[in-house]
């Protein structure tokens, strides 16, 4: 009988310890609601073109054991009760501070998943969730924003063209890949012609979609291209949604020991302009063969027809051989000067036909030409 006291003492003892050890538990993981926003104040207006951020600021909560409190800044639409928030983002020093510094660039994206369109006004709620992990307590008030949201968008990892007017067709596989030439800006040399073209970020799933009208970048939607074919420079920049169309018109290679142009490129699709079978012959000197070169690109913005040189990286270069490397190639934009950022041909190539090569797509590392001895 003895025993079996003992034993039911024991198991009495253990399932108190335990209960006592679940309590303790608990009140580890205790914190306080958020009970005041400090900033931004309600109704705040944020003017999301400008380069800079929001801070927002919030009284600490309390941890039951006085330990650490975590922070999530929770977004969502104006008439939303946070249930299904459009965002939630930890906040300073990886959730541990009463503060969060957001920068215009990342409200604006929060702004469009709440669907506010690009160059519109409109508002954002926000609150605080505190936490140690679990058991979240959600603050007992929330503010609003205001935000003008910025005519640009987030910039995408890569961008193409499609569709009927595109040089390739509406075959979505097809699609000819833009050069990404910055952190937000992307540029293209490509043929339009009489049809509908737009932007895709990706060729396959579900691609975000973008168009010109009027000069600036929009979303969904195509563009009209009417007139005759013609290749274009076609530069976008999603920081403030502009884009700029610059028709090419002639591309050709310029000899000045001669003072002239030795011939003119032909478009060949994908960037790429050609010359095939052209004779190369240097000048005659006292001193020996003058050999240089560069490229004059003429080319129309609007009603205005100007011209735009390329040439070398180098003031001065001398002849290539088997040991150069690619960047000897490279083609930058130049001055006009009769002779600087010249390049020189190859000695092999004098006295030669050559098919002569400029290429300006996307695959390059940088834009280039070649010239093969035939």
């Amino acid at each position: 009988m003895k025993n079996i006291y003992s034993k039911l003492l024991m198991i009495v003892c253990a399932v108190f310890l335990v209960s006592c050890e679940n309590d303790d538990s608990m009140s580890h993981t205790k914190v306080s609601a958020v009970k005041t926003l400090y900033s931004p104040e309600n109704n705040k207006f944020y003017d999301l073109n400008a380069q800079s951020s929001a801070v927002f600021e919030w009284e600490g909560a309390k941890a039951e054991d006085n330990g650490v409190v975590l922070y999530d800044v929770v977004f969502d639409r104006v008439d939303g009760d946070f249930s299904n928030p459009v965002y939630v983002m930890p906040s300073d020093g990886k959730g541990f501070q009463p503060s969060l510094n957001l920068s215009f660039t990342d409200l604006n994206k929060i702004a469009k998943l709440a669907g506010i369109e690009s160059e519109t006004l409109g508002k954002l709620k926000w609150t605080v969730y505190s936490s140690k992990g679990i058991n979240v307590q959600k603050s007992t008030v929330s503010n609003v924003i205001e935000i003008l949201t910025p005519s640009g968008f987030p910039a995408p990892d890569q961008l193409f063209i499609t569709g009927t007017g595109s040089e390739t067709g509406d075959v979505t596989a097809n699609a000819q890949a833009f050069k990404k030439t910055g952190a937000n800006t992307f540029e293209i040399y490509t043929k339009l012609q009489a049809g509908s073209y737009k932007f895709i970020t990706r060729k396959s799933g579900t691609p975000e979609v973008f168009y010109i009208n009027d000069g600036k970048l929009k979303q969904d939607g195509t563009t009209s291209y009417t007139g005759d074919s013609k290749v274009y420079k076609i530069a976008v920049d999603f920081t403030n949604g502009s884009t700029t169309m610059t028709e090419i018109k002639k591309v050709e290679l310029w000899f000045p020991p001669l003072s002239q142009y030795l011939f003119e490129y032909t478009y060949a699709g994908g960037g790429i302009w050609k010359a095939d079978n052209k004779l190369i012959t240097f000048k005659q000197e006292s001193w020996g063969r003058d050999e240089r070169y560069k490229f004059r690109f003429t080319v129309v913005n609007g009603t205005t027809t100007s011209e735009q040189w390329y040439g070398s990286t180098k003031g001065d270069n001398n002849r290539p051989d088997a040991n150069t490397p690619a960047s000897f190639w490279y083609m930058v934009p130049v001055s006009n000067d009769f002779w600087a950022n010249s390049f020189k041909f190859s000695g092999a190539v004098d006295n030669k036909n050559v098919n002569a090569v400029i290429n300006f797509s996307a695959a390059t590392p940088a834009y280039t030409h070649s010239f093969t001895i035939l």
